[in-house]
């Protein structure tokens, strides 16, 4: 990775890692899919300008469809779920459960793009899995108020969003090559405003939402989103989507230092031990760690 991408790879990790705070800031006032959605609307009315005043708007109608579908599965769907699940566990457990994407991205673009499995990628997944049903049989980083069957369930809503993460990572692969960054970051965030619009008015809270909650959402649709996905795209480019996706290993880094300083959230040593065993299994399956070739299966 050159020196530009290594900074790109760790100022994304600081703002997606502050995602985490953001959005459990506005869930309490807006709700699940009204954050989600008011996410994505800040984030295409910060980039659309930027498509135009870079003369890609062009480029932009040529491609928005294809790009507005794999949007819906890379943000829609899983900005709804994080906000859903930050309602029963903490933004630190979020993160961690965040650290799988490429666990989830290894096995699916084993699936659909036939990317091979080498005994030391298969020990990764076993080892990733392992680590979040250990997260998953204790209560560290429940929050006090969530009951066990509403904890489980945001688990599996976090679970369910590296899913599409994984999904996604591999269409853009597939189908989103060569289209320059910016368009493809403001393409997903309209498809994702498009499919949150309605459920999100459906939903708006009846109780007009607190000044901290609407800077939340402006914070997390400016930089968490509009800002990252600008760098991640353009680390896709420039270092590969193997390596674009590593940064999630960072990721539970800031969180946990952000939920701890800002909403003084507990960092368990069970969470650390859970998480060293995720980042483990997760950077095994991807390939970026191998072990040596008297141990591989």
């Amino acid at each position: 990775m050159s020196l530009t991408s290594i900074f790109d790879f760790l100022v994304l990790a600081a703002i997606w890692g502050a995602s985490f705070l953001f959005t459990r800031i506005a869930v309490v006032e807006f709700g699940p899919l009204p954050t989600a959605a008011m996410r994505v609307l800040v984030a295409v009315l910060f980039l659309l300008p930027l498509v135009w005043w870079r003369g890609l708007a062009p480029e932009f109608r040529r491609h928005w469809k294809k790009i507005a579908v794999v949007g819906m599965v890379n943000s829609g769907i899983p900005f709804a779920l994080y906000s859903v699940a930050l309602l029963s566990i903490t933004t630190g457990l979020s993160a961690i459960l965040n650290a799988t994407v490429p666990l989830f991205g290894a096995v699916v673009a084993w699936a659909w793009l036939g990317d091979r499995l080498t005994g030391s990628r298969v020990l990764g997944l076993v080892l990733g899995f392992a680590g979040v049903a250990m997260l998953a049989w204790d209560k560290a980083g429940f929050r006090p108020e969530a009951t066990g069957t509403a904890a489980m369930l945001a688990i599996g809503a976090c679970l369910l969003a590296t899913l599409c993460y994984g999904i996604a990572a591999s269409a853009s692969k597939r189908y989103l090559s060569g289209i320059p960054p910016l368009i493809t970051a403001a393409g997903s965030q309209f498809g994702a405003t498009l499919g949150l619009a309605l459920p999100a008015a459906l939903l708006w809270p009846a109780q007009m939402p607190r000044v901290e909650a609407w800077m939340a959402v402006v914070l997390v649709g400016i930089f968490c989103t509009g800002i990252a996905y600008i760098l991640y795209f353009r680390l896709i480019e420039q270092a590969g989507p193997s390596r674009a996706i590593a940064v999630t290993f960072l990721v539970p880094v800031f969180a946990l230092g952000y939920g701890a300083v800002f909403l003084g959230e507990p960092v368990t040593a069970w969470m650390l031990t859970c998480g060293t065993v995720i980042v483990l299994g997760t950077a095994l399956s991807t390939g970026l760690v191998k072990l040596p070739a008297r141990a591989r299966l």
